[in-house]
């Protein structure tokens, strides 16, 4: 009997035993490893909760406060945990590859699915939670809040793709990029609307794909939430689909030298 696997079925294999291999280090790194995972976005919105009390109904009119920077933290944590996690999978996978089956781009994918399934379960748990609280968090587009989550996790991925290999051949440029994720938060309207600000410096930030992929996420949660008349799916999908072509572009380029590193 022939027993030949073909190039999918061994590709399809690696992936199933890199992901197990990602999902129990990360869901046993440490005691009660799990627990962290969402005990920390629960955290962080309920210091955002405090530290923002006394000004929320001045600061965002029409939108439930606690909502409001739900959507903004999970969706950029989303975003960025995809990235910077993707970023980190080749120096922290490189004895692996020994193994003539196991390729860069074959961890860095593995772990941006991982990291994206997370994401997901924490994201149900929260929302679960603030239902029960007695919250409104059911979606009034739930095509648009998929679509836009999905969009996230693919543009982290690509933008993890670009990274890794950034970072592998130049480590410093790993540590600028983490850097530089500090910032962003800030610039993405994770903690206000853009309909605050100043016509020119909306239409500024705005030019963030992030920003913009936040501001739809809020309006499918709430049909109260105005947003800007410049609001488009499309400019976030764009540069999803530029930064996976771009990083999977780089890793064939490079492969050969990331795996001998």
């Amino acid at each position: 009997m022939d027993k030949t696997r073909s190039s999918a079925g061994i590709t399809l294999a690696v992936w199933k035993a890199l992901f197990l291999r990602e999902a129990v280090t990360r869901v046993s790194g440490g005691r009660a490893a799990w627990l962290w995972l969402l005990l920390e976005p629960v955290a962080h919105l309920a210091i955002l909760m405090l530290i923002f009390s006394t000004i929320r109904r001045r600061f965002m009119p029409g939108f439930d406060f606690a909502l409001f920077l739900a959507i903004g933290i999970l969706g950029y944590n989303l975003f960025r945990n995809s990235a910077t996690r993707s970023m980190a999978a080749i120096s922290a996978n490189r004895a692996l590859f020994a193994y003539r089956q196991v390729k860069p781009v074959d961890v860095v994918l593995v772990r941006a699915f991982l990291e994206g399934g997370i994401q997901l379960c924490v994201a149900l748990v929260l929302f679960s939670g603030m239902l029960l609280l007695g919250f409104d968090v059911l979606p009034v587009d739930p095509l648009t809040v998929f679509s836009v989550f999905a969009l996230f996790w693919l543009f982290g991925t690509g933008l993890g793709l670009i990274l890794s290999v950034g970072s592998t051949l130049i480590p410093e440029l790993g540590r600028v990029a983490n850097l530089l994720f500090i910032p962003l938060y800030f610039l993405s309207g994770v903690l206000f609307s853009p309909a605050v600000l100043p016509p020119e410096l909306r239409d500024l930030l705005l030019l963030n794909p992030v920003m913009q992929g936040l501001e739809l996420l809020r309006s499918a949660f709430s049909s109260q939430y105005h947003v800007a008349s410049d609001i488009d799916i499309a400019y976030l999908a764009a540069f999803t689909l530029v930064s996976l072509f771009f990083g999977l572009a780089v890793h064939v380029r490079f492969a050969t030298r990331m795996a001998m590193q």
